[in-house]
């Protein structure tokens, strides 16, 4: 880790990333998306969701990946997430009830602004109000129960996997969703921890690169149409928020609370900035 971080200064990230204030979501997203079609002219907008494997000089990786989806390891944690999901509660309802549609097709509005709480929602909060509503008990202690983080990560997986293929559709068109995608856009340009850096320093300006150690850098682009996902060093299912935390701590940052406000602000963030492309989740990432 010391050998990587001291060739990222060498490389100069520690330099000002170029941000340019845009005007508004749809303008932020417009621009966003075309500094990758410039910096990846050759990968197809669809293959963004495949993540870091379709990127020039990852033909290495994608190598191994493809092996790995012939029997994909995140099969049993999905089968899990599936018992949970069709599993009736002791009232004789079950999850499918608490959804639009019986949860099929409907993942890729996720996370969306909710008007009633004046706050973002997730999948997995809806996934345990509707535990709650029906007297059973919630997916708690997220940040320290790693089982149960585990187990809300599957369930999450195959409420996702409802829905794969569908494009993502994020609904900005209330003041309050407009906040709270700017609050998310202001912590992923944010510099922070010792190392001061921000998210875009490794997911835009350092895309595509292979910094030795195993630490292939995807693009921004696409981030969370696989999540939840299986990442080989984890061997199992997780979310997204616990993805967010473990970036923060390799920066040196204090990682914030799975479920946290901003931790949401920015998944809305992110996910608005892959609009209309294709759900993937779960899927395996390095």
């Amino acid at each position: 880790m010391k050998k990587i971080f001291l060739f990222m200064t060498v490389l100069g990230v520690f330099a000002a990333t170029s941000h340019a204030t845009f005007a508004d979501p749809a303008s932020d997203l417009k621009e966003f998306q075309a500094f990758f079609k410039k910096k990846f002219p050759t990968v197809p907008f669809d293959e963004y969701s495949n993540g870091l494997y379709v990127l020039p000089g990852f033909e290495v990786y994608k190598e191994q990946w493809t092996m790995y989806n012939e029997f994909p390891p995140f099969e049993l944690g999905l089968a899990i997430g599936k018992k949970i999901w069709e599993t009736p509660f002791k009232n004789g309802k079950a999850f499918a009830g608490c959804f639009k549609n019986g949860g099929k097709n409907i993942a890729q509005g996720y996370p969306y602004w909710d008007e009633a709480s004046q706050k973002v929602r997730t999948a997995e909060m809806d996934l345990n109000d509707c535990l709650k509503k029906n007297g059973e008990p919630e997916f708690t202690d997220l940040d320290k129960d790693e089982a149960a983080r585990v187990r809300l990560a599957e369930l999450t997986a195959y409420f996702y996997s409802l829905s794969k293929g569908q494009r993502i559709k994020i609904d900005l068109s209330s003041s309050g969703a407009v906040k709270a995608y700017e609050e998310g856009k202001k912590f992923w340009w944010q510099r922070r921890g010792q190392l001061n850096f921000a998210c875009a320093n490794c997911h835009m300006d350092l895309a595509g690169k292979n910094l030795g150690g195993n630490q292939p850098l995807s693009a921004a682009l696409g981030h969370t149409t696989a999540w939840p996902a299986q990442r080989l060093e984890w061997g199992r299912l997780e979310t997204i928020h616990q993805r967010y935390k473990t970036c923060n701590s390799q920066i040196r940052a204090k990682p914030f609370k799975h479920g946290s406000e901003i931790y949401n602000n920015l998944q809305l963030y992110e996910t608005y900035m892959s609009s209309g492309l294709p759900l993937t989740a779960p899927a395996m990432r390095n």
